[in-house]
């Protein structure tokens, strides 16, 4: 089954990856949304000439608004679904037909291009956080985790639709959109193991380690009490795992949870 997807890339003053990112993905997909969430650089005059959907909003709004206008925008096209990447030049295009090939073998599952090839690479203390933040947002959604802060994904088009109604809240909205998804329309997750890309010709990321791990941290821990038996709901996630899958046909081993993570409850 070869799956119609749509491209989305949100960016905020990324002028200096941007037209590469895009040109890309083009490769892949005829149809790439672009959503100019408020850039004060050269970010939109970086794609002149591309054959593209640009969407631009005059003042940034967070990432959570410019993934719902594109999410909005895809709807009313012919695809199956949407991948997601990031501006920045993190997410390389070429893993996009390596989730395609995933997502098309695991329908109603949302796929997640995790950082797991040179794990490494990443500071330690952006290592530390996304692993707890996989070990919470697994508790929530009822199934473990791993790179659930991850920006590249597929969402099949059910979750599309159901997303442009969750609330936006910057970087909480991705986890939500997970969330919601598993409670209102039983999706689970799955994961394709793609390269940790830092480098120094990448600006600083919009994503601040403490604020917004604090931030999404909260707003978890308040999702897992609303659903009543924080107990049970523990229990369920950890005995519910991931499938991690490499199309190419790597094993690849789900990174362990944070210290004393197994025994909590």
């Amino acid at each position: 089954m070869n799956l119609r997807a749509a491209v989305l890339i949100p960016c905020l003053n990324e002028e200096r990856a941007i037209r590469a990112i895009v040109e890309g993905a083009l490769q892949y997909s005829p149809h790439v949304i672009v959503v100019d969430d408020g850039s004060s650089d050269g970010t939109v005059a970086a794609l002149a000439g591309l054959p593209i959907e640009l969407i631009r909003h005059e003042r940034p709004g967070g990432k959570g608004n410019a993934l719902r206008a594109g999410f909005r925008r895809a709807l009313e096209l012919d695809v199956d679904g949407v991948v997601t990447m990031d501006g920045d030049g993190q997410h390389f295009y070429g893993d996009i037909p390596r989730l395609l090939r995933v997502a098309a073998g695991l329908p109603n599952h949302i796929v997640v291009g995790a950082r797991l090839i040179g794990r490494e690479k990443q500071p330690k203390i952006r290592r530390v956080a996304n692993d707890i933040a996989d070990w919470g947002i697994a508790w929530a959604v009822g199934q473990r985790l791993v790179d659930s802060q991850s920006g590249q994904r597929w969402y099949p088009r059910e979750v599309v639709r159901l997303a442009v109604d969750v609330a936006p809240q910057g970087f909480v909205f991705e986890a939500d959109i997970l969330i919601e998804a598993a409670r209102r329309l039983g999706t689970r997750v799955a994961a394709v193991p793609i390269e940790v890309r830092y480098a120094g010709e990448f600006r600083r990321s919009h994503f601040k380690p403490l604020r917004d791990f604090c931030r999404i941290t909260s707003h978890v821990f308040g999702r897992v009490v609303e659903v009543g038996s924080v107990v049970r709901t523990y229990r369920i996630a950890r005995a519910t795992p991931i499938d991690v899958i490499d199309p190419d046909g790597t094993r690849f081993r789900v990174p362990p949870e944070p210290a004393g993570a197994a025994g909590r409850a």
